[in-house]
């Protein structure tokens, strides 16, 4: 086992040998005769590696290291250590000065490490050679002084390894952090089959010498492929740190120097990179991750949600999915009482989680495992919604669902189709994974609807009626805005929409839909061709969807039958009849709500959707609340004017008359 305080003490003994043997070197330079023609550096004292043989040489001291791993020669060790021992020694400043006979360089040159060691090199100025290339040293230079003149400096992350702190560098580590390691990580079988494949492959470029093939995660499921990332560093005994796409280097020498530092820190700590780019699609983004990519080598690992363009550099592509529905069940029956295990297959046809996210929602709900099996069932269901949501509430809006089918009216057939929808999606996991058709079937496997409706109909109402009856999250995306007028926004404002949404399978509510799917089926120019692909990448989408996805539109006479046809069910909400009116006004009021002597057979007269009916129930309320008991007809008929003349419906003196009251229609 490595003893770290017995190696301090070999390291420290071997500086204080060298910094005394170097001292040495100096102070007899410094009495030469005749500074101008200093005597053969093999007149000198004996050589650095004499002066420390009798050390443990199990344990290396860190300027041995960094020699080795550098491939430097004793030329340029014994000029790492000199421009160290400026910042361990403060006698050193003056041995230079006397050394070099000038009080205007108490610092180290190329001229005096020539004039110092054995078998001095030229190229010890090469930016090619280590000491440069790597920056273990940087010259400084200065106007009108000449390359060999030019004082040499130590870089401080080299100063900090010999004297034994190994920490990263403080310029990398404003770019890079730790990822996140948990020596348990316990993947599935299909993504321990991943991390194995790219293992073989890593090694096969080892052992024949090849430059290590890139390995490209991709996929939106970006727990997995940390999760993957940090088993493969695992097994290579590797450090991973994260680079994120916002923090790429941009200019062509910050790429330079980031590689630069980085190679150097991957000799110093066995570590790898993971390039975080994720769905972040910016070209210039994109092109500097490339342009760094074809620089790098060792282990780097890249997290992107479609493949990269092909580079000079070997890649090998992974495509990451979620563990299968097989090994979700196996995972929640393993972390389930049996009492509740049958609750598994719900939560599994529903939820597309990853096992550390089903391992979480399990130790969470265990805590109130003295309850019955349906409200342990219950809390799991709710704290897989919860686990799925927040990266969608960034892309969508949650609608805060209260409808039941009590509060809906609509036509008998309106009705049926919404509750064929809702079962649906209920016993989509049955059906497609548990009775096969999933393996019969490569389209089309998603829930899709229509809403078809003017204003006020009730779409938006049927929506939350579905949500409230499945228990599911429900989110409004307004069409319009998700449209982008640039070339291929629109498909990547989508598919980070669905992305977000499918480990939840929440319901998907388009609003708007005509914004997208207006009638093109002749293409007259690119605008037109774009919004076909447009369309149909969405509908492409809504098919291969986990849960449930409606589109809402106002004008189902302007959408394109060549796309609406693709959709499951299409559902008219129409405008209510009297008798519909009638049960929408019975239901429009809560139980608390006080009323008095309502006429429902008269307000079922007047031509309002079931929008405007909740309007004018919610102002006759806050009308009805100043200074009356009740809420009454006077109330009611004058909030439905200001309603019908806020929604320029047409006025009927006759619909304002009941009971000898008459509103003014003017």
């Amino acid at each position: 086992m490595f003893n770290f305080d017995h190696w301090q003490t070999v390291n420290e003994t071997y500086l204080s040998r060298s910094l005394d043997w170097l001292r040495s070197r100096l102070q007899q330079l410094a009495e030469a005769d005749d500074v101008s023609s200093p005597p053969e550096p093999q007149a000198l004292a004996s050589g650095l590696s004499d002066s420390n043989t009798d050390l443990d040489s199990d344990y290396q001291p860190a300027l041995e290291v960094l020699a080795g791993r550098f491939q430097l020669s004793e030329f340029e060790k014994q000029v790492l250590l000199l421009s160290a021992a400026m910042e361990f020694d403060t006698r050193i400043a003056g041995l230079c000065v006397a050394a070099q006979g000038d009080a205007a360089k108490p610092y180290p040159t190329a001229s005096l490490c020539f004039s110092l060691f054995d078998d001095g090199a030229w190229d010890l100025l090469s930016p090619e050679r280590p000491l440069r290339h790597s920056h273990l040293i940087e010259i400084d230079r200065h106007p009108q002084v000449a390359l060999t003149a030019s004082p040499i400096r130590i870089d401080d992350r080299i100063a900090s390894y010999i004297k034994g702190l190994n920490f990263i560098d403080e310029r990398l580590s404003l770019l890079v952090s730790p990822l996140n390691q948990h020596d348990d990580n316990d993947l599935p079988p299909s993504q321990q089959a991943q991390v194995e494949q790219v293992l073989n492959s890593l090694q096969r470029a080892g052992e024949t010498g090849h430059r290590y093939p890139i390995v490209q995660l991709l996929g939106p499921n970006d727990a997995d492929k940390r999760s993957i990332a940090g088993e493969l560093a695992r097994h290579l005994g590797l450090r991973l740190y994260q680079l994120t796409a916002d923090l790429i280097p941009h200019s062509i020498d910050d790429v330079d120097t980031f590689v630069r530092l980085w190679q150097r820190e991957c000799q110093l700590v066995p570590m790898g990179l993971f390039l975080s780019i994720g769905d972040d699609g910016e070209k210039n983004t994109e092109r500097s991750a490339m342009r760094l990519l074809e620089r790098l080598s060792g282990i780097v690992v890249v997290d992107a949600r479609d493949r990269l363009p092909d580079t000079r550099a070997p890649s090998l592509r992974v495509d990451v999915s979620k563990p299968s529905a097989d090994e979700q069940l196996q995972s929640w029956a393993d972390l389930l009482p049996d009492s509740i295990s049958d609750v598994a297959g719900q939560l599994v046809g529903q939820f597309d989680l990853t096992l550390s996210a089903i391992s979480e929602i399990a130790d969470a709900v265990s805590d109130i495992a003295e309850y019955t099996s349906d409200v342990i069932s219950g809390q799991l269901w709710n704290a897989c919604r919860q686990c799925t949501r927040p990266k969608l509430e960034e892309l969508a809006q949650r609608i805060d669902v209260k409808s039941s089918w009590d509060d809906i009216v609509l036509a008998d057939d309106a009705l049926e189709l919404l509750h064929q929808v809702a079962a649906q999606v209920r016993h989509r996991g049955k059906v497609l994974d548990q009775w096969g058709f999933r393996d019969k079937v490569n389209r089309g496997l998603g829930v899709t609807a229509l809403f078809a409706g003017e204003s006020g109909t009730g779409k938006t109402m049927a929506a939350e009626v579905i949500a409230h009856d499945l228990d599911l999250d429900l989110y409004r995306i307004d069409l319009s805005s998700v449209i982008n007028k640039y070339i291929g926004e629109t498909e990547k404002n989508l598919r980070r929409l669905f992305d977000a949404a499918e480990s939840g399978g929440a319901i998907l509510f388009f609003d708007e839909a005509d914004a997208l799917f207006g009638k093109r089926s002749e293409v007259k120019d690119s605008h037109d061709r774009f919004a076909n692909v447009q369309v149909n990448y969405l509908l492409q989408r809504m098919e291969s969807y986990r849960g449930l996805a409606i589109l809402a539109t106002n004008n189902k006479q302007s959408l394109d039958p060549a796309f609406t046809r693709r959709l499951r069910f299409i559902i008219d909400f129409n405008f209510p009849e009297a008798a519909e009116r009638k049960q929408i006004w019975h239901r429009v009021f809560p139980e608390s709500t006080p009323l008095s002597g309502l006429d429902y057979n008269h307000l079922a007269k007047l031509r309002l959707t079931g929008g405007n009916i909740y309007n004018i129930a919610l102002n006759a309320a806050f009308a009805a609340a100043s200074d009356l008991p009740s809420i009454d007809m006077p109330t009611i008929l004058a909030a439905s004017k200001s309603e019908m003349i806020k929604s320029q419906k047409p006025l009927n003196a006759s619909d304002f008359r009941w009971a000898n009251l008459e509103v003014a229609t003017r």
